[in-house]
């Protein structure tokens, strides 16, 4: 039972006053939450498990499980299409699931399994197949998942247990990194959103892709160059990040959708969740990755055009690039990223504010709908569904890190039991095709593994983390943060139980971002502690606000709104 949220300065006035009455009590009440922690640990590795030995019995080795059928679908290709007999003869399977699950076995303490799965992955895993594959899918789910695993494969403290690793992993990611190439040989740079694995870009290919598909590829292949020498994939994917920059509007705002060929918009309207979401997400992390102040210029200006255009309250709706007119007003499950991202740069209120209106709608229906409509308060007619999505889960273990409030465990409990109440079946765990009748649709998505579980899982037991500094890309899968990676590292030690890096006196105004760590927190230097500021703040030209002209004003911590200069002469939100 919990006290209104008005009790709590008198609370805290009571424990000043009186800290030994209640330490008996407060020492209870952690033992109590460390207890459902592990409890809640527990229910989510058995979740993790049932999925995937379904998936290993019924479907591997191809692409995701078909839990009510206990069959199989080759969803990363166009496969998927064809019946078993007339796969082409070179096809064994992409294992994707298998490959989305490796770091969630190690996360979870199963080195066993995670050797098995790379001895069976470089013993039988090719790329030389007829297939045409979506680029920023493949990207994501299989290069991303192939680095990730390589990298924890050769980590000491992961390292296989007969030395039977000789970098395979990584070899693999990079054949399948140079198959990628040809679909950024375009007169713009920005790449097809699909490419055949055997031949490369096919006669009559589409030429349109969205701001996520050519602007979310520079975590995978940024590393794929760092780890390999090989300067190709980090270039190919900064080139077409940048071409899609210099596409923005005049308000810093970019559409949904593009021609590769012409590089002119599609779709003007956009927002912060499909078609755009990870394009904002991988900005900040290629910052926090890789150190290049061009990554932190463009971040900070999309941030700032997303608060002032998208934001309303709590929510975010879509806007036209070209005017900042509102378009759709709609809450996807998609966007509920955006808290988790907030919390990289250190606008926790606004994480919070946000993050429990998605709660909102997932407590209404029992699961997040793929599309909700703000402006009537009710369901897309067509968009009903929820596929087992993780961002929610995701945001949720952010801000649980940052905050350490234990209202988010108790937001995680319910996550796992609405996905154990209306998800799970005797195969697997299903997709929900309609939340209003719970009616499921034969498909376990392979970012079920990759991340609903492995964030649950780490809300509850954050140890593989304690002491490392790892990035999660867009698919969930660890990147290390690594000096040698980084064109300047920082040198604050950061005094968290899983992020810490170092930083240099910064020369303008610290934030998450300028300090390079994750999630934003105080940080303490002797016995001063010094609050790291909201990534949109920019200070006035003067420490005692004066000033003469609007263009002495920066822009406001708490809300990102820029702040003008009154009749007085002071800096401030008059407007």
């Amino acid at each position: 039972m919990f006290l209104p949220r008005n009790y709590g300065p008198w609370l805290l006035l009571f424990l000043l006053i009186s800290p030994t009455l209640f330490s008996p009590s407060m020492s209870h009440l952690d033992s109590r939450w460390a207890a459902k922690k592990r409890h809640m640990r527990e229910k989510v590795r058995e979740m993790f498990y049932h999925a995937y030995e379904n998936y290993m019995t019924h479907a591997f080795p191809h692409d995701e499980l078909k839990p009510l059928t206990k069959s199989f679908t080759d969803s990363l290709s166009e496969l998927g299409n064809l019946k078993l007999e007339h796969l082409p003869q070179d096809y064994n399977g992409s294992a994707l699931t298998l490959i989305e699950s490796l770091s969630s076995l190690v996360i979870m303490g199963n080195n066993t399994e995670f050797e098995r799965a790379v001895i069976w992955l470089s013993e039988n895993l090719t790329f030389n197949i007829d297939a045409r594959i979506n680029l920023f899918e493949c990207n994501i789910r299989v290069l991303g998942g192939l680095i990730s695993a390589h990298i924890l494969a050769t980590d000491s403290t992961n390292r296989l247990v007969h030395g039977s690793y000789k970098n395979q992993l990584l070899n693999l990611a990079e054949d399948l990194g140079r198959r990628f190439l040809p679909a950024f040989d375009t007169p713009t740079g920005l790449p097809y959103a699909w490419i055949n694995l055997k031949y490369g870009v096919m006669e009559n290919e589409t030429t349109e892709t969205s701001t996520s598909g050519c602007g979310s590829l520079i975590l995978e292949m940024g590393a794929l160059s760092r780890l390999t020498g090989d300067p190709r994939y980090e270039s190919a994917a900064l080139r077409a990040l940048r071409k899609l920059w210099s596409m923005r509007s005049s308000l810093n705002l970019l559409g949904t959708t593009l021609d590769v060929i012409t590089g002119e918009w599609i779709e003007y309207s956009s927002g912060i969740g499909a078609g755009v979401d990870s394009f904002y997400e991988y900005l900040c992390k290629a910052y926090i990755l890789f150190g290049k102040e061009d990554y932190w210029r463009m971040f900070h200006s999309a941030y700032l055009a997303v608060q002032k255009y998208f934001r309303h309250g709590s929510w975010y709706h879509e806007a036209d690039m070209r005017t900042g007119k509102a378009t759709y007003w709609q809450l996807t499950s998609l966007q509920a990223f955006w808290p988790g991202l907030q919390v990289l740069v250190g606008d926790i209120g606004a994480a919070n504010s946000s993050h429990r209106e998605f709660v909102y709608v997932w407590e209404k229906f029992g699961v997040l709908p793929e599309r909700y409509l703000l402006d009537h308060q009710m369901l897309h007619p067509t968009e009903k569904y929820y596929p087992l999505r993780p961002e929610l889960a995701e945001s949720t273990f952010y801000l649980y890190q940052a905050t350490k409030d234990p209202w988010y465990i108790q937001v995680g409990e319910s996550i796992v039991n609405s996905l154990n109440s209306y998800t799970k079946v005797e195969g697997g765990f299903a997709s929900v095709r309609d939340v209003t009748t719970m009616q499921l649709e034969d498909h376990q998505h392979s970012f079920f593994l990759a991340e609903t579980c492995k964030y649950l899982y780490l809300l509850f037991d954050d140890s593989f983390l304690v002491d490392r500094n790892y990035i999660f890309t867009t698919e969930g899968h660890p990147l290390p943060i690594l000096s040698s990676w980084h064109e300047r590292l920082p040198e604050t030690y950061i005094p968290t139980n899983w992020t810490y890096a170092k930083s240099e006196q910064p020369t303008r105004p610290a934030s998450a971002m300028s300090l390079q760590v994750c999630p934003a927190t105080a940080l303490r230097s002797g016995y001063a502690v010094q609050q790291i500021e909201s990534a949109c703040h920019v200070p006035d030209s003067r420490g005692d606000h004066r000033c003469f002209s609007d263009e002495e004003c920066g822009v406001d911590s708490t809300n990102c709104r820029r702040r003008s200069c009154s009749m007085a002469g002071y800096c401030g939100l008059w407007i």
